[in-house]
């Protein structure tokens, strides 16, 4: 395999050469900025990759570090047909929403909030925290489960083990004999590999699934290949097995699903299945509709929804 990194792709498998080869797609992280003026690096969706099984969103957040006071502050904001996953490495997050959870994530720990039909949250450093380091993800609901009721879940115990010298933890989904606690709607995995010496790591994957690594930290290789932080190697479907070249010090997150085969609109905050749909939520945003409630005890306005770029003048 090789590294092909300029092609478009929304296909299941890896792009091909003339030949027929197929390459492992690398896709490269561009720089935004989210509230509080915190850099994050933007790797889906993206014209070459848009989605990675039901995995829609993945932003990597720092490793930042900022002055007492100040650091991540997100107003509140509503999300609908979708689940947000966030895996937090460094530093703490205050999470608030409309069902009134208040709720922090640590080091080591998953906050999954399930949007369905409609909430709203926020989310800021706590005060004194001076760093950030963390993987924000958004997950596609099928359409069976887009409208389902909102909900919130904590998760402060993960599968953990070591092997081959790395550390794995299972955020979501399920691998080898060990189950995460998060619940999914679609068939999916996450895993986060940590290892601080230099070596190889061999992963079972499911071939009916597609898979993509993040590497956060460090750099990974496969094949001949070398993929450096906020970069993404996409290896696509029909695998059993990979091997994983780790240098010392790295951090890569495993991402694997089914192909996400529904239609899917993504935009702003929401996701659903066609532009109508975002269209109303965005018009319920505006008007304060009770679908979206209201989160109690941040001191700040709510985001704006913006104009729809395909609405007529």
């Amino acid at each position: 395999m090789s590294t092909h990194s300029s092609e478009v792709s929304s296909s299941f498998d890896c792009p091909e050469d003339i030949n027929g080869e197929k390459h492992v797609q690398r896709v490269a992280g561009r720089g935004a900025q989210v509230g509080g003026g915190i850099t994050v690096s933007r790797i889906l969706p993206s014209s070459q990759r848009r989605m990675v099984g039901a995995w829609c969103f993945l932003d990597h957040a720092g490793p930042a570090v900022f002055t007492s006071g100040s650091g991540l502050r997100v107003g509140p904001h509503p999300h609908i047909g979708l689940q947000t996953f966030t895996w937090m490495i460094q530093g703490e997050v205050l999470h608030r929403d409309s069902l009134g959870h208040v709720q922090v994530v640590k080091p080591g720990q998953v906050n999954l909030m399930t949007a369905g039909r409609g909430i709203s949250h926020t989310e800021e450093s706590l005060p004194g925290e001076d760093k950030l380091h963390a993987v924000q993800l958004w997950i596609a609901l099928p359409s069976k489960d887009a409208t389902c009721e909102p909900a919130f879940d904590h998760h402060p115990d993960l599968p953990h083990w070591r092997e081959d010298e790395c550390d794995f933890t299972l955020l979501a989904g399920t691998y080898a004999q060990h189950q995460a606690p998060s619940k999914m709607y679609s068939p999916m995995v996450g895993m986060d590999l940590s290892s601080s010496k230099a070596g190889e790591v061999r992963l079972n994957l499911n071939p009916e699934f597609e898979y993509g690594f993040l590497v956060v930290q460090g750099t990974l290789g496969i094949q001949s290949e070398q993929f450096e932080a906020n970069e993404l190697a996409y290896v696509g479907r029909g695998l059993t097995q990979l091997s994983l070249s780790l240098s010392a010090g790295s951090r890569v997150i495993v991402l694997g699903g089914e192909p996400y085969t529904e239609e899917l609109v993504l935009w702003w905050n929401f996701v659903g299945k066609n532009k109508d749909v975002i269209g109303q939520a965005q018009r319920d945003w505006r008007a304060a509709h009770e679908r979206f409630g209201v989160v109690h005890g941040y001191d700040g306005e709510p985001l704006i929804a913006p104009d729809l770029p395909w609405a007529s003048n």
